[in-house]
């Protein structure tokens, strides 16, 4: 789609088919607020030259988590400011030379050589500003809030609040189009964040892929990770087997298996 969707006054949403990717702009009377950058410089380039379609007021960036695709765009924003959780500035020290190689790799064994060679090319760039539970930010005549409701999807995913917008950034918390990702994730606690989210009771909530949604799909995602970590409990005790929790899962197979892998 690769088009700006204002979901809010002042708030955009950017929409990629590369991963279904959602990206946010909020843009107040002083400056403006980058959500996430895309997973390459070239992707990050082309998103700060959008930015630059909608507004020409100095930006700062926040990444949500650590993960390639929403961070790996940063280059082409620097130099700025680069908000994100403490952990997040730690998880891209210990992994991003590492997700560099395998996604890398993987683009060009799948024979995308363009994008892998693009996604080796990256130069990484370090949040400067770390959030441990909350900050605020002023954007003049806009506040947005930077939050951390614990480790769910990464240990270190933040959620942009943008209040009088009734808005919310969320990451890879909420995923619409596609099963929850549990690489990195600590499925039992996953749901508690979800109810971070909707304390805030923001009535637009946009994924870090796929549209943005209400609290409806929200209340609905977070039932099926409550079973989700309600069977990576069973597994962990022992009083229920891998078959029957990957049986009894609301995902596909790989997903489940994932999330136990996590979740003991």
């Amino acid at each position: 789609m690769d088009a700006w969707t204002e979901v809010a006054d002042g708030v955009l949403v950017r929409r990629y088919q590369e991963l279904d990717l959602s990206i946010g702009l909020v843009v107040g009377d002083d400056s403006c607020l980058v959500v996430d950058t895309g997973g390459d410089a070239a992707q990050g380039a082309e998103l700060a030259a959008a930015v630059r379609e909608v507004t020409s007021l100095p930006w700062q960036v926040v990444l949500t988590h650590s993960h390639f695709d929403h961070s790996f765009g940063t280059e082409a924003f620097v130099p700025c400011t680069v908000w994100a959780h403490r952990r997040c500035h730690a998880d891209l020290v210990a992994t991003g030379e590492r997700q560099r190689q395998e996604w890398a790799r993987r683009y060009r064994e799948r024979g995308e050589v363009e994008v892998g060679d693009r996604i080796a090319a990256v130069r990484l760039v370090l949040p400067d500003h770390l959030v441990d539970h909350r900050a605020e930010l002023d954007l003049g005549g806009c506040r947005v809030e930077l939050r951390h409701f614990g480790p769910a999807h990464s240990d270190h995913d933040v959620v942009v609040h943008v209040p009088d917008a009734g808005a919310v950034f969320v990451g890879d918390l909420v995923e619409h189009g596609a099963p929850p990702q549990f690489g990195d994730a600590f499925p039992q606690d996953w749901p508690a964040a979800l109810d971070g989210i909707l304390a805030l009771d923001a009535p637009i909530v946009v994924p870090g892929h796929g549209d943005p949604v209400g609290r409806d799909f929200v209340h609905g995602q977070r039932a099926e990770l409550e079973l989700v970590a309600e069977l990576c409990r069973k597994v962990a005790a022992g009083t229920l087997g891998v078959e029957q929790a990957v049986a009894r899962s609301p995902y596909p197979e790989e997903f489940m298996v994932a999330a136990l892998g996590r979740g003991r």
